[in-house]
């Protein structure tokens, strides 16, 4: 198979109305490096959040696989803008006092549901459940409700079915199976369950950018810090993972530019369908330029070990604490891929 940093190059070479200037990476690295000092990102920071587990054993596992199968496309429709505050109506969950919306709100209505006494991260449970009790977990306490419900239903049933078949009921076996490698565990996904391959054409040839797919395996490593289930010899091997947030930070960052016509579609807010030509050439290039900071950081300080999981978590905090800087839209596809 050919590899997600392989793509990735492959596309940065081949795109059209997305440029990675290489002359400003320099710049990124130092900026990027001395911010994620003064923070202290490790796995340990992904503890931290109040919404993600606190205790690691296989019942986490179990949550974090349902949250990654679920993490995709919370971008409202709402927004027209891309605001710092979220327009009311929003989807948005309430739990425990406060008000969450994005990838949060899909944590809070997770523990919400648990909370409650639902199993809902159990795969037996959630492959027999009815629509009804589905949909209930994902309740929303505003007007607006989560986007493509029927299409996370869908996937809960369809990832049901293979983990109670083939891995016995729990993500814990995949690991097990991987014995330690990111990249076995990667074929694992990829090969067991469908929603995961985000796998595209791109000038005649097959890319791989696995946004959802190489999150988990981060999630976990993180949860775990990098031990017991969350052990990867060659956890470096896994990129960034390409969203909607991680390419406006960077073309914040000075690290990718876009054409004159992208722009114009950005800032007209069009929907980029998935798999298209300039939806590929933002998520690769997001991918290859990251590739390049961490590779100029190494250079510049070698006895500094940074892999692109500790980057990405930096540049995704970094896009949500400067949205009123942005300088660029968000580009806008609408898919379960990410």
């Amino acid at each position: 198979m050919t590899t997600v940093l392989e793509s990735a190059e492959f596309i940065a070479k081949h795109s059209e109305h997305v440029h990675i200037p290489l002359e400003n990476i320099d710049s990124a690295a130092e900026k990027i490096l001395e911010s994620m000092k003064t923070r202290v990102y490790s796995t340990k920071t992904w503890n931290e959040h109040v919404l993600h587990p606190k205790i690691a054993n296989k019942d986490t596992v179990d949550w974090i696989f349902l949250i990654d199968l679920l993490n995709f496309s919370f971008w409202s429709d709402l927004d027209v803008a891309d605001q710092s505050t979220p327009h009311p109506d929003r989807y948005a969950v309430q739990y425990n006092d406060r008000r969450y919306t994005g990838y949060w709100s899909l944590c809070a209505a997770i523990n919400r549901a648990l909370d409650k006494g639902i199993p809902v991260t159990q795969p037996a449970w959630y492959r027999d459940a009815s629509d009804e009790d589905l949909k209930a977990v994902f309740e929303s306490d505003t007007k607006e409700t989560i986007p493509l419900p029927q299409e996370r239903i869908r996937l809960m049933r369809e990832a049901g079915h293979v983990l109670c078949e083939r891995f016995s009921g729990s993500f814990v076996n995949c690991i097990e199976q991987a014995q330690g490698s990111a990249q076995t565990l990667l074929a694992i996904i990829l090969d067991h369950f469908p929603s995961f391959r985000d796998i595209h054409e791109f000038h005649g040839r097959k890319v791989y950018i696995l946004k959802r797919a190489q999150i988990l395996i981060a999630d976990l490593w993180a949860c775990f810090d990098g031990q017991s289930y969350g052990y990867f010899n060659d956890i470096d091997t896994i990129t960034i993972f390409a969203d909607y947030r991680v390419p406006q930070a960077l073309y914040h960052l000075g690290v990718l530019r876009y054409s004159s016509d992208l722009l114009a579609k950005l800032e007209k807010y069009e929907r980029l369908p998935s798999g298209s030509p300039d939806e590929v050439e933002i998520r690769g290039n997001s991918i290859w330029s990251v590739e390049l900071i961490r590779r100029r950081i190494k250079e510049l300080h070698p006895h500094t070990h940074i892999n692109a999981i500790l980057l990405d978590f930096y540049i995704w905090d970094h896009a949500k604490e400067i949205q009123d800087d942005m300088i660029v839209p968000t580009h806008r596809t609408r898919s379960h891929f990410y």
